[in-house]
């Protein structure tokens, strides 16, 4: 079936061996001193199954001559123009366009030619500052994933959540309930080269069949893991591979997105970023009129 293709839970193997996390650019101030911006030219392709690696390197070469702490956040933040093209790797965008890639990994993301600016210190000054207002709302009954900075609205996403069951899944050998779990928190964790398992008899596996009923591998997309009331649940939010499934309960607790939307919610939630999932019964439609949802879980109103 096919959430078994996407599942909800990151093994403790993803934990050891695929994941990094990365330095927190809220946490941090900034000096006094001024730096001026560096043109940092790309000698040769990098495809995604390499990209973190060089942004990695990018950071560790040029962190200690900044005033300020340099992060792979911050130097993509600094570089909109890489969001783009990672978003534009998403496998249903590529096929509007008729265009079939079995393997996204091997896909260029940054061009032999091109060139990375180094932030100055005040375009740094200003990115910590929006990491620092920055939080994200989820609204379950809704199906939306919204990124505020400050009290402005900057991104509206639709994202599937999980269903009103219980299941045994063999990687917590338990009993588990599946719904999306409420509450305040934080974005704990992120995970740049998840593992993908089937949760329900635990095996790893490397493909997926789209909603166009085709084959191919497992994109590598950033899991964005949540702290919600002070505990990490294993509750991520992450691509899914059959956006049809959006806008319903189908998940195994997680909050599934678009590919090219989890690229930006990624780079736009460093660890720290406050999150609010809710479940809140009146909502609007797309024309700003006051709707009822639906009541999924049988809740009522959980601010």
């Amino acid at each position: 079936m096919r959430h078994f293709y996407v599942l909800c839970f990151v093994s403790f193997v993803s934990f050891v061996l695929g994941c990094h996390k990365i330095l927190d650019p809220r946490t941090y101030g900034t000096k006094s001193e001024s730096v001026s911006e560096v043109q940092v030219p790309i000698l040769e392709d990098i495809q995604i199954k390499n990209y973190f690696a060089y942004m990695d390197s990018l950071v560790v070469a040029h962190d200690s001559i900044t005033p300020f702490p340099l992060t792979e956040h911050l130097l993509v933040r600094a570089n909109p123009w890489i969001i783009d093209t990672l978003e534009n790797t998403d496998y249903y965008r590529l096929m509007a366009k008729d265009s079939f890639v079995y393997d996204q990994k091997n896909m260029i993301v940054l061009p032999k030619g091109a060139s990375l600016k180094i932030p100055d210190s005040l375009v740094a000054n200003r990115l910590l500052n929006d990491f620092r207002n920055t939080y994200v709302d989820v609204n379950i009954p809704e199906y939306k994933l919204r990124i505020y900075q400050d009290s402005t609205l900057i991104y509206t996403f639709p994202i599937r959540v999980g269903r009103n069951a219980k299941r045994y899944l063999a990687q917590g050998d338990r009993v588990t309930d599946l719904r999306t779990i409420t509450g305040k928190g934080i974005i704990a964790e992120h995970h740049r080269n998840p593992h993908f398992y089937n949760p329900v008899n635990g095996k790893r596996f490397y493909v997926t069949k789209r909603d166009d009923e085709k084959t191919t591998s497992m994109p590598q997309i950033p899991w964005t893991e949540t702290e919600i009331s002070g505990i990490c649940n294993g509750q991520m939010i992450h691509p899914t591979t059959n956006p049809k499934t959006l806008g319903k309960a189908y998940s195994n607790g997680c909050i599934g997105t678009k590919e090219a939307d989890a690229w930006t919610i990624y780079y736009y939630t460093p660890l720290n970023t406050p999150i609010h999932i809710r479940y809140e019964l009146k909502g609007k439609d797309e024309n700003g009129v006051e709707v009822i949802l639906e009541d999924i879980y049988g809740y009522g109103d959980i601010p």
